[in-house]
């Protein structure tokens, strides 16, 4: 598929009706494909509104593909008495284990005790009861040290008091905000990534009434109209608030991330400690046939751009904590695979500590300007009904979110029967594909190469998935593809680079590119994976040679 038709077949359908008319001819326009900004968009469509989502960047290419995977319950919350919040937190998470399946998966979670740890192991066993008791389900077990042992050999024995595991759940961030972009397309919606708002139009009584957007990989602009604008680029809201004259309110936070060869780190599950400096806690887990370690939580001062690092303090405070809970593994900065860096908004109460600031979302209505952001990943639904019930003062008629309706659209393994070798297929990657495409599963299948129906080493990824993405999820760089529709940058040795020609012969034809523009896009993100995603120290390319530190301008200016 042209990355050129499709492009302008979108664009030809959000400018169609504005051409003639400044009368709103959209409800709904959404400005962030992230999570909430997917959410917000599927709810308003399945609302029956005329809904666009528009993003300046790739869909999740922001936090949304950068967070710690997990779909919580909120037991952190119960230590600031956030009763009602981890109510909901367990409520979505139950929902979104039982609506993704294949995509949300259930994680044990083991809380490991030392001697001298600031918070005693009484106070994680008494915090569970609470946890086990709002989920009306009990489901923690305490761990003896000889069991801790067992479950996990690889563990720091000296001091070790015990454990407690409990479960929560994890997810690929990326793809599911891609298969909630997904189901708002296919009942109607329009969603249009690298679109960029560069202001806000208004009506007569000064309110919001539209966006002034312009399509970045072609230069076309275009005035578009809309009852209402909401506003869910999460750590770029306040950039956004700007046009509406509202001074900065929020507080941008990095958390970042190592990610090990599971063969160097072999976790199953997750093991959380508190870090011997700070005394936060770390987790180590098991994703995506690798062990990502996370996360950090510190002030993110320099420069917004949509591809932050892992500062060289943060990578050390990450191995200094892999070192404390794995010693016995000798793991080095060498043994790293990649990294990943993340930012988040918080309201900036002032606190000194940012790992004490609330993370409860954030609603507000300036001028008709709606934003919503903070929260995390599980809240997602929960956050998009809260903005459309803010928004409804500014349709023609009440429009519900029904709260109790589905997170995600049903899908079916009945609906593969007729797809050649499917049944040669593993039945655990038939259903991590449905929890991936939902129904969609079938048309990936049916493309599909015999031979790409294998798993890429080091990873649960299909090849077949490669010529799928390329076929039809919206990439426009090659990023999009190797970080977000799948995760093979962060996951295979030199971001994927080692295996670009095979990428390549699958991929090119599908996106419809040159070699020129095939050559251009590889250099690009060989430099942006060097910069934002591997290590700190010393860039090497993938034929060994020093390259430069380049900024992120330059990066995107390559192409």
């Amino acid at each position: 598929m042209s990355t050129e038709n499709w492009r302008d077949s979108i664009w030809s359908d959000i400018t169609s009706q504005s051409r003639q008319s400044s009368s709103p001819n959209w409800d709904v326009i959404v400005i962030g494909g992230g999570i909430v900004g997917a959410g917000v968009f599927r709810e308003a469509v399945r609302a029956g509104l005329k809904t666009l989502l528009v993003d300046a960047h790739d869909f999740s290419s922001g936090t949304s593909s950068r967070s710690s995977k997990m779909v919580h319950g909120g037991f952190r919350y119960l230590k600031n008495a956030q009763i009602k919040l981890t109510i909901d937190s367990v409520r979505e998470r139950k929902r979104l284990l039982k609506e993704g399946i294949g995509l949300i998966n259930p994680l044990p979670f083991t809380l490991v005790s030392y001697y001298g740890d600031h918070i005693p192991s009484w106070v994680f066993g008494l915090g569970l009861v609470a946890y086990d008791a709002l989920a009306l389900r009990w489901n923690h077990t305490h761990f003896s040290c000889p069991e801790l042992q067992e479950l996990c050999p690889q563990i720091n024995k000296k001091s070790l008091l015990g454990g407690y595991q409990y479960y929560d759940a994890q997810t690929d961030d990326a793809r599911l905000v891609y298969r909630v972009i997904q189901e708002a397309q296919s009942a109607g919606g329009i969603a249009l990534n690298y679109a960029r708002v560069e202001g806000l139009l208004r009506n007569q009584a000064g309110k919001v009434a539209g966006i002034q957007l312009r399509d970045l990989p072609t230069g076309k602009t275009a005035e578009i109209h809309a009852r209402v604008v909401i506003n869910a680029s999460g750590a770029w809201a306040d950039q956004l608030r700007s046009h509406v004259n509202r001074s900065p309110r929020l507080r941008l936070l990095r958390g970042s991330h190592l990610i090990f060869p599971h063969d160097k780190l072999p976790i199953q599950d997750v093991i959380s400690f508190l870090h011997p400096q700070d005394h936060r806690p770390v987790f180590a887990f098991s994703w995506e046939g690798a062990t990502l370690v996370g996360t950090t939580d510190v002030d993110h001062t320099e420069p917004m751009d949509t591809n932050p690092s892992i500062s060289p303090d943060e990578t050390d405070y990450l191995m200094t904590a892999v070192d404390h809970i794995f010693g016995c593994l000798d793991l080095k900065l060498s043994d790293v695979r990649s990294s990943m860096a993340g930012i988040r908004s918080v309201l900036d109460t002032g606190k000194e500590d940012p790992s004490r600031e609330a993370r409860d979302e954030i609603l507000w209505d300036e001028d008709g300007l709606i934003t919503i952001t903070g929260g995390k990943l599980t809240m997602f639904r929960q956050m998009a009904c809260q903005s459309l019930k803010l928004a409804q003062k500014y349709m023609p008629e009440k429009t519900k979110c029904n709260d109790d309706a589905r997170a995600l659209d049903p899908v079916s393994e009945a609906d593969l029967i007729n797809i050649p070798y499917i049944n040669d297929l593993d039945p655990l990657i038939k259903l991590r594909l449905l929890g991936r495409y939902s129904s969609k599963t079938f048309d990936l299948l049916s493309q599909a190469r015999p031979d790409e129906l294998t798993r890429i080493p080091n990873t649960l990824t299909l090849w077949s998935e490669l010529r799928w993405a390329a076929h039809a999820e919206q990439i426009v760089h090659l990023d999009d593809l190797l970080l977000r529709r799948t995760r093979l940058g962060n996951l295979l040795p030199n971001g994927g680079l080692d295996d670009i020609c095979h990428i390549r012969a699958i991929c090119q034809s599908e996106l419809g590119w040159d070699d020129q523009r095939w050559q251009t896009e590889e250099t690009a993100y060989s430099c942006l994976w060097h910069q934002s995603y591997s290590t700190p120290g010393l860039l090497i390319n993938s034929i060994g040679t020093l390259i430069p530190e380049f900024t992120q301008g330059e990066v995107y200016e390559a192409r």
